[in-house]
């Protein structure tokens, strides 16, 4: 069984945004007009994470396609993601911090990596409540803490702040 741990390291976060920036740069360059945003823990200052970098690269439905080709020769595919029309996910276990992309195509039910990273950076009480969540789930397994995650990011699509950022 996969167990998770978390780590508050700002060695972390330093790698993570030297990462960012790297594979930001490169993706930029192979799919030009992408949205390319830091996303997860490492995007939000003095947080608690797994010690990974998620970036999510937004596309228009056109683009996506041709999103999906370029990533995979880029990254590996994270096959342990769904797969749809409009959602793919890729790592690469290598980089420093381990990376996950997710591409989504703008304003689809998926496009959502960046407004969890949106209030979590508006709301400290939300933001702590969610360190205070991984902290409960240190060393335990990973897919307990996935269903706790996911219990938690459905609360916060009920805030205001995450329903704003339809608008």
């Amino acid at each position: 069984m996969e167990r998770v741990n978390f780590y508050n390291d700002a060695e972390i976060l330093r790698d993570a945004e030297i990462t960012f920036k790297y594979h930001k740069n490169e993706i930029n360059r192979m799919i030009p007009g992408a949205d390319i945003q830091h996303v997860g823990s490492t995007a939000i200052p003095d947080s608690v994470t797994k010690g990974d970098l998620d970036i999510q690269v937004r596309v228009s439905p056109n683009q996506f396609n041709h999103a999906v080709n370029i990533l995979s020769e880029m990254y590996d595919t994270n096959n342990s993601s769904i797969k749809t029309k409009e959602f793919r996910a890729f790592k690469d276990d290598e980089t420093n911090p381990p990376l996950g992309i997710q591409l989504t195509v703008i304003g689809s039910e998926f496009d959502f990596f960046w407004k969890f990273r949106d209030v979590l950076l508006q709301n400290m009480d939300l933001k702590n409540e969610y360190d205070a969540l991984k902290l409960k789930y240190e060393n335990s397994s990973m897919s307990d803490y996935r269903e706790a995650k996911d219990i938690f990011f459905e609360e916060i699509q009920q805030t205001i702040e995450f329903k704003a950022l339809d608008i």
